[in-house]
């Protein structure tokens, strides 16, 4: 497999598509010529897994911050000794709360995941290239 931009390709390396002619510059291009018909091979239709996955990352993200709410709830709820300060205390829990947050956010991202490919469904797609013609004004490359 190859890769075509951010598609992957199965065609081997070998047998690339053509590449498109350089670009001309915009003082000698034609004003406006038809993109020239290329007969297209017939896709052969195949099988795909789709399934909604959860972002894991976001689950993480999520449980860190609710960790550090809850630390800092739980702390407000017990006096501070004056020596130290709230805010040392709330420092000191949160790297406890933090890492417990993360943790029951990847758990629970996990398991949504597993309960995701239970839901998968495979269906039928044929791959079909476009190219476009270039428009006036476009960059090429």
């Amino acid at each position: 497999m190859r890769d075509n931009g951010k598609v992957s390709d199965s065609t081997p390396a070998g047998d690339a598509a053509p590449q498109r002619p350089a670009a001309q510059p915009a003082q000698q291009r034609p004003a406006a010529q038809p993109a020239p018909q290329q007969a297209q091979p017939q896709a052969q239709p195949e099988q795909v897994t789709v399934r909604r996955a959860p972002k894991i990352p976001a689950f993480i993200a999520v449980g860190a911050v609710l960790g550090f709410f809850a630390t800092l709830i739980v702390t407000g709820l017990f006096p501070a000794d004056e020596n130290v300060g709230f805010a040392t205390l709330v420092a000191y829990f949160s790297i406890y709360g933090i890492t417990i947050g993360v943790l029951i956010g990847a758990i629970l991202g996990v398991i949504l995941d597993r309960r995701s490919r239970k839901r998968a469904r495979t269906l039928q797609a044929e791959r079909e290239t476009v190219d476009p013609a270039p428009v006036e004004g476009e960059l090429e490359q």
